[in-house]
């Protein structure tokens, strides 16, 4: 199967797959070099490495667009990647598909915010209409040039017009064409449990460390039904505390060492980038 076809049937087996968020292309190799299955574009990441400035839009399709492809380059994983609200209307989706697409991407998220959108775990949120958003789903379902190719749909409606709005706007998702439903940032134990026994669709859980969500296991998840569970910025949250250890010893002690406690030897630097495999095409093109 290609990375498409791996998705999908990750998807339809819904065992709770674990997806970590990947902000770069090493951040994505650190992902699949632990045996994960599949990886997560972040578009918070993104904007947060890329830029230091919070998720509320600031990210466009350039910049997602570009790091999809060196991550697509970097890695074999499928990648789920984080479209925002597509970038305009109807027919600005249907250009973030067919560039994305080309990109690399195996599925394709877009969520049904008001532009600017804002992380979904933040307070002042605002959604488009109703039919707006089916219609943007449809447009993603039919700029599709790998048959393959799944679209997400996410909606942010459950914390502006209650849990009940949230899952007819995922029902209408699916009729227009969306392959995995995600409901953001729901906020009860009670709601998670509901989810999967109310939509037919496979769908994706967001575990944000600090978010609105109760965390749940990935193995609990997965019983419930769940095709995803996401931890889109685990990793970034896990650099940003490493980095803060690293240079306070640095600030501190006015000296590093070469201790694992605090920094990745530069040996193991080295074999995740594939430097020995870069030094063998060296030779053999020498």
């Amino acid at each position: 199967m290609n990375t498409k076809q791996r998705l999908r049937a990750l998807a339809q087996a819904r065992r709770g797959t674990l997806v970590p968020g990947a902000f770069n292309a090493l951040s994505a190799k650190v992902v699949e070099d632990l045996g994960f299955e599949a990886i997560y574009v972040t578009g918070a990441g993104v904007t947060n490495m890329w830029f230091g400035m919070p998720d509320q839009g600031f990210m466009g399709l350039a910049e997602i667009a570009d790091h999809t492809a060196r991550i697509r380059d970097a890695v074999a994983l499928p990648l789920i990647v984080d479209a925002d609200t597509g970038f305009g209307n109807a027919l600005n989706v249907r250009h973030t598909v067919r560039t994305l697409e080309r990109a690399g991407a195996d599925c394709i998220q877009f969520e049904d915010q008001v532009s600017p959108k804002r992380c979904g775990h933040f307070a002042g949120k605002d959604v488009i209409a109703t039919e707006e958003a089916v219609n943007k789903i449809k447009a993603a379902a039919d700029a599709r040039q790998d048959a393959d190719l799944l679209i997400m749909a996410r909606t942010d409606a459950c914390a502006v017009h209650g849990f009940e709005a949230a899952i007819e706007r995922a029902q209408k998702f699916a009729e227009a064409g969306a392959d995995i439903l995600f409901v953001e940032a729901v906020t009860t134990a009670e709601q998670i449990r509901a989810l999967p026994q109310r939509l037919d669709r496979p769908q994706l859980m967001n575990m944000v460390v600090g978010g609105k969500t109760p965390i749940v296991s990935g193995e609990e998840l997965g019983g419930m039904g769940y095709g995803f569970v996401l931890y889109a910025n685990a990793a970034l949250q896990g650099a940003v505390a490493g980095m803060q250890k690293a240079l306070t010893s640095l600030r501190d002690n006015r000296r590093l060492e070469e201790d694992p406690a605090l920094v990745a030897p530069f040996a193991e630097r080295q074999r995740l980038v594939g430097k020995p495999e870069w030094d063998a095409l060296e030779r053999r093109y020498s």
